[in-house]
Formats: C-alpha cells, structure tokens, sequence
C-alpha cells in the first residue's frame, strides 16, 4: 500500500490522521508547523514528536521531497531557473525572480501540459500528470532553503494549466497561506489560466483574494483558436462574461496576460479590438514581449510595435504595463530547460 504525503494533507486531515492512529489531535498542528513553517524533509526531524509517534507515522505517511537536478543563475538580472526531480523521476521546473517589492517564485502545477499553446514549450511534449499540492509546495521549499531567502510572492504561471489541476491547486493555495505554515498573503498570490471558463466561476465561489490571470493573446476568435486551442472550446465571449462574474463575486481587479508575437497579434488593429473588450471591466492588462522558443518560428514584437500597443489601450483607459523580460540568458521561459533537459538525457 502506497504511503500517504504528510506534505499535500491540510490540518484537518492531519487531525483526522491522528485520531486514526490513537493520537491526540493537537500533534496535527505541530506536524504542521515543522513540515511547513520549519520545511523539514523527513518524518523523523519532527523531534517535537516523540520516537514512538515518529515509527507510527512512518509506517503510514511519508514527506515528499523534490531534488535540484540544476539550477541556472542569469548575468542579466539575478533570475534563476531551477530544475526538480520528483520522486517518481519526472521533472519538473520552477523560477526565482528578484523585483524591487520583494522576491518572487513561479511554480509549476503539472508536468507537462496538454493546452497546446503554439508558443509555450511546456505544451510540446502533453501533459504527463497532475503534481499534488505537496509536490507545487516543495518548489518554494527548496528554493527558499537553497537560496536562505523568504519569498514574499507567487506566481502560479509556470508549466501546466492550474485550473486543470484545480483540487491540488487549492490545496496549495489553503496551505502556503495557512499562519502555521509560510503565511504568504493571498493577495501576493497569482493564478494564470488559459480561459477554463467552468473552473473560473468555481474559483470566484472560493472567493479567495487572489489575483487571477487570463492568458488572452488575441481579441479575436479565430486568431486565439490559432494560437490557443482551448478558445475552441470557451469563446472570448465566455471568458470575458466569467471575467465579470469572477469581479463582481470577489471585487478583485482581473490581469490579462498578452504575448506580443511578431506578425501574429501585435498590430494596432488587435489593440484597438482589446480596447473595446475590455471596456468598462475591473481590470489591468499585462503586455509580454514574446520570449521566442526554438521549437516554432515565432519571433518578438519590435519594442516601437509594443509601445505603440500600449500607447492605445491606454488611450482607451485601459490600465496596462509591461513585463520586463527576465532570465533572458537562462531559457527562462515556461518549459525551455526541461525539454533541453528530457532531450539530452
């Protein structure tokens, strides 16, 4: 019988764990606080337990860990990209990002993904599974250990559809959050999606303060099916109608994430077209120089084309910046050094 992850169980279930086992149930919370607040690796470092407990909980559960396979430092600004192996031997990839309001870490939520964004190398090689929340967990973990830092932000951005991954990921979200564990505020905490629409009016009954992001890429529908084949399941009709009910539930302003690729979105025809569907919504738009991937032909918009982009959704009153590219020199877009990594192995 396989173990239980002590690392991806809320206190509740920690409680219910040790009810199972005979115990009182206050050691759930001080199994939480030294898994999360203290990120000890093993069963046996919980020396707040005695021996006895320790070979009880061992022979049920067990404390998932992932391991930096490689960790590349960028010249440019400080970024760095770590590589994980998960325990079942999948890897995994995550980024450490050094701003001004503090240090921020973007996560992944599954390995591999099965969205098939043209642009994106995560989507190249499908989704191989689900990571459970321990496992979206340890990223931050390990980086805040190898790095002796505390991050103070979270992105959950890297490879994988996060609300294809919902449950896990909100298990993610109740722990990292939680005061006995890291206690990162939720409003430092962003969800990007590609447009799941069902999933969206889900998350706004959660009604959680974070900030959802909607990977958009084209006002028009027939250009984001071309780049994003999930648009030919939701329209943008349905994700902007949910966009609304998600503001209207949570009173949370709403980021739309748009990729500049060269030839394909980038002319003020598209930026007009964003101005008007966006008109009147809570809402700020994040504009992304394209950080070109080897395995398509795509190339990023000349920076006279994004500041005439921005010029005109500002114009139209839409609240807009855009993303300083990071880790320029380290592949540090979403799922560049895996495939490196799978392909040379």
């Amino acid at each position: 019988m396989s173990k239980i992850d002590l690392k991806s169980m809320s206190i509740n279930q920690l409680k219910s764990l040790y009810i199972e086992l005979g115990e009182k149930t206050f050691r759930a919370e001080q199994t939480f606080k030294w898994i999360h607040g203290k990120m000890i690796e093993s069963i046996d470092d919980i020396t707040v337990l005695s021996k006895k407990l320790r070979d009880k909980l061992n022979e049920k559960g067990k404390i998932t860990n992932l391991k930096i396979v490689k960790r590349l430092d960028s010249k440019l600004d400080g970024t760095k990209k770590y590589l994980f192996a998960l325990e079942d031997g999948n890897i995994i990839e995550s980024v450490m990002m050094e701003y001004q309001h503090g240090i921020s870490v973007c996560v992944s939520t599954q390995v591999g993904c099965k969205m098939g964004c043209t642009f994106c190398a995560s989507t190249k090689d499908g989704l191989v599974r689900n990571l459970t929340a321990g496992e979206i967990l340890d990223q931050i973990y390990q980086i805040q250990k190898d790095m002796d830092i505390k991050v103070s932000n979270i992105v959950l951005m890297g490879s994988g559809e996060p609300l294809d991954n919902y449950d896990n990921v909100l298990k993610f979200l109740e722990i990292i959050h939680h005061k006995h564990g890291q206690n990162v505020g939720y409003r430092h905490i962003t969800l990007s999606t590609c447009g799941i629409v069902p999933k969206i009016y889900e998350l706004a009954e959660e009604n959680l303060p974070i900030t959802l992001s909607i990977s958009l890429h084209s006002p028009f529908q027939h250009s984001r099916e071309e780049i994003m084949p999930i648009a030919r399941k939701y329209s943008i009709k349905e994700i902007v109608d949910a966009c609304k009910y998600y503001i209207e539930k949570t009173n949370r302003r709403i980021t739309f994430e748009y990729t500049l690729i060269e030839g394909v979105n980038d002319s003020k025809k598209e930026a007009l077209e964003l101005s008007h569907i966006l008109e009147g919504l809570l809402c700020h738009v994040n504009l992304i120089p394209l950080n070109p991937i080897k395995e398509t032909q795509l190339s990023s918009t000349k920076i006279s084309y994004v500041e005439e982009f921005k010029r005109i959704l500002e114009k139209n009153k839409i609240s807009v910046t855009v993303r300083r590219k990071m880790g320029g020199d380290i592949n540090a877009a979403c799922g560049q050094l895996r495939r490196d990594y799978l392909k040379n192995e």
